[in-house]
């Protein structure tokens, strides 16, 4: 039997791919590098591959983080081999030399900034240890923890009490004192003021007395005569 040809509707009819191909394809186009680990690369075709491409970008990037930014960037990278690959925005000697006054006196800082640390340190065991001796000081002083002292010790606390009473007695009789001073003073101040109070009333009484005086007597017996009457008019004789 001869072979049928495939007519024109057959031809224009779309061709079915099957689903196991297209399927495998999407696959392929969504599957994604995994992340690299850090660790180094045994084969040393793919080590020498990695190495090329990862210089050429870090070499690119130091190159727009020097234009982009106006920042002076120095990078040095030596192969595997030994062979050197350097970029430098002004001059690797220069940037080196700044790198390393720069490190010169953040050395000096930190060695500056360690001492006063330590300094500090020092000081503050120093006070914490004053601060302990002073405390048990206080309570020996109010009759605490007397167990462990000796003889001496407890006779300096001792000397130590009469010297405080002997202090305190002195400030109070001066305290004593100056309020005896104060108030004899304002008793003065009033003993003053008494007196010339009395020495005003005095002369007022005299001041009196010598008006009281020189009244007219004639006045005194019109005065005297001059008497209010209360009652019924008197009738006058027919």
């Amino acid at each position: 039997m001869a072979a049928t040809q495939p007519s024109l509707w057959d031809l224009e009819k779309p061709r079915k791919v099957p689903v196991s191909i297209t399927v495998e394809a999407k696959k392929k186009k969504k599957m994604v590098r995994g992340k690299t680990q850090m660790k180094r690369i045994e084969n040393a075709t793919s080590r020498q591959v990695t190495f090329s491409k990862r210089r050429s970008g870090l070499l690119k990037k130091a190159f727009e983080l020097s234009v982009l930014c106006d920042a002076e960037v120095a990078l040095i990278v030596f192969s595997p081999k030994g062979k050197l690959y350097e970029f430098s925005s002004s001059s690797p000697s220069k940037t080196i030399e700044r790198y390393e006054t720069n490190s010169k006196n953040m050395g000096v800082h930190k060695r500056t900034v360690e001492q006063n640390i330590q300094h500090f340190k020092e000081e503050i065991a120093t006070m914490s240890r004053n601060v302990d001796l002073l405390e048990n000081t206080k309570r020996k002083l109010l009759g605490e923890g007397l167990e462990s002292c000796s003889t001496d010790e407890l006779q300096q606390i001792e000397d130590q009490l009469e010297q405080s009473l002997s202090n305190i007695r002195a400030r109070k009789n001066f305290i004593y004192k100056e309020r005896i001073t104060k108030l004899k003073e304002e008793e003065e101040t009033l003993r003053r003021q008494n007196a010339d109070l009395r020495k005003r009333l005095e002369v007022k009484s005299l001041t009196l007395s010598t008006v009281q005086q020189d009244i007219d007597p004639q006045q005194k017996i019109m005065e005297v005569e001059t008497q209010l009457f209360i009652g019924p008019p008197e009738r006058s004789p027919h």
